[in-house]
């Protein structure tokens, strides 16, 4: 690895750390490379096809996106314009509960409520902050119009039914109320030519949409994100699309470090995304699988190739009585994130 590398390397590592500073902190136990269906003897069939880890090193790379995605966002949690006071906010898919925990601190006026079907977050959180084990594909017992703001971020490989999911959202959700979905479309883009069609991080992408698809958890379901928005019911949708490095090849110090994450979020998270992925889809062996990832190991970080992913964001606001009358606030920024800029300008989303 050249010097610069190694620069980039040690500061999204610094600017991870500060990013996930909370006076609430996680106690994890080290456990075996456990799936939630594992951990759930009475799990839905939908919880049983879930098949991501979540041990302790899952947990740091979930952790260590969280940051990746606020750095994309300017420091933002969330973009739907959502009332300045929001009294009830739901986090789906909650996973440590860090986005759930980060809501909470910067509106102290809400109560915060985080879902998982694992019980992966920490106990020590914000007073208005609480987590719930629960299967969200199944049927809800939440009280109907009762929240302001419910919110879900990457939702991989573990929904079958979105119609549904987003439905049930819309009537849990007050009138005037927002709904906001993220999600990473794993589908990899180059602009320039420099990635080989033939690479091997092409053909993962190519691969696990299929397999994916195949297992029927579409790891492309946010394309559809607003037109279901729609059929439920909701208006004023917004979606934005913005460009995440593969890796750390952008000149701009800032997308050269988010490609620093999602290159460190690719490599610890591809043995466990691929493995129940491709033996499902594929019948592929262990040994199999990782012989094939050892080339997308080798070209994903290759910086002379200029991939990319797409962060898709979709907002959409219940119709209602109530777009609040008082100014809607920006979305608030989360002051333990610092992110290095030397130029002293406002940092820019454009590859």
């Amino acid at each position: 690895m050249h010097d610069d590398e190694d620069q980039i390397e040690a500061e999204s590592e610094n600017v991870c750390i500060s990013s996930l500073q909370s006076p609430y902190q996680a106690t994890r136990h080290n456990r075996h490379r456990l799936t939630a269906a594992d951990m759930l003897d009475r799990a839905s069939m939908a919880t049983q096809q879930y098949g991501l880890p979540i041990d302790e090193e899952e947990l740091d790379r979930i952790d260590m996106s969280h940051a990746k995605y606020v750095m994309l966002l300017d420091k933002k949690l969330f973009l739907a314009p959502i009332a300045q006071q929001p009294q009830r906010i739901l986090d789906l898919g909650t996973g440590t509960g860090i986005w759930a925990i980060n809501i909470a601190d910067a509106y102290p006026s809400a109560e915060v409520l985080g879902l998982d079907i694992a019980p992966t977050q920490p106990q020590w959180v914000p007073p208005n902050c609480r987590f719930e084990i629960d299967d969200i594909e199944m049927p809800w017992t939440l009280e109907r119009e009762s929240f302001d703001f419910i919110h879900a971020r990457d939702l991989l490989l573990s929904i079958r039914n979105w119609p549904q999911l987003i439905k049930q959202s819309f009537d849990a959700i007050k009138p005037g109320g927002y709904i906001e979905f993220q999600c990473v479309l794993p589908a990899l883009r180059c602009d320039d030519g420099t990635l080989p069609s033939d690479s091997g991080l092409a053909e993962f992408s190519r691969q696990a949409l299929a397999a994916s698809e195949i297992i029927g958890v579409p790891l492309d379901a946010c394309e559809k994100y607003a037109e279901q928005f729609r059929d439920a019911g909701f208006e004023d949708i917004v979606e934005k699309r913005v460009k995440m490095p593969a890796s750390p090849w952008p000149k701009e110090k800032r997308l050269k470090l988010v490609g620093a994450f999602e290159l460190h979020n690719l490599l610890r998270g591809l043995s466990g995304m691929s493995l129940r992925m491709f033996s499902r889809a594929y019948r592929w062996s262990q040994e199999q699988i990782e012989l094939f990832l050892m080339t997308v190991r080798k070209d994903a970080a290759n910086t002379r190739y200029h991939a990319y992913f797409e962060f898709v964001i979709v907002y959409g606001r219940k119709p209602g009585f109530s777009k609040p009358q008082e100014a809607e606030a920006a979305p608030p920024s989360i002051p333990p994130v610092h992110i290095p800029d030397d130029s002293g300008q406002p940092p820019q989303n454009s590859i």
